[in-house]
């Protein structure tokens, strides 16, 4: 699944990116590499999503979530 489907509260896995060489540069920027944790604080309907990577909060817009391939943690 993509990050933009995990629901708020989720603790998830990035498993991998997708996308051009700048998208995946942005999201390797912002400490979204393979393996990091990522806490998904509020995934509302609409509008960014909010995670907290590495301690830090981020608001991720739905196209550049989609572009995050994770995996659930349990």
């Amino acid at each position: 699944m993509d990050l933009s489907q995990a629901k708020s509260g989720a603790v998830v896995r990035v498993k991998g990116l997708l996308g051009g060489q700048r998208a995946i540069t942005r999201l390797r920027e912002i400490g979204l590499v393979e393996g990091t944790l990522v806490k998904v604080i509020d995934n509302p309907i609409i509008g960014p999503i909010i995670i907290e990577v590495n301690g830090t909060k981020i608001a991720l817009g739905r196209g550049m979530a989609r572009k995050v391939i994770v995996e659930p943690v349990e």
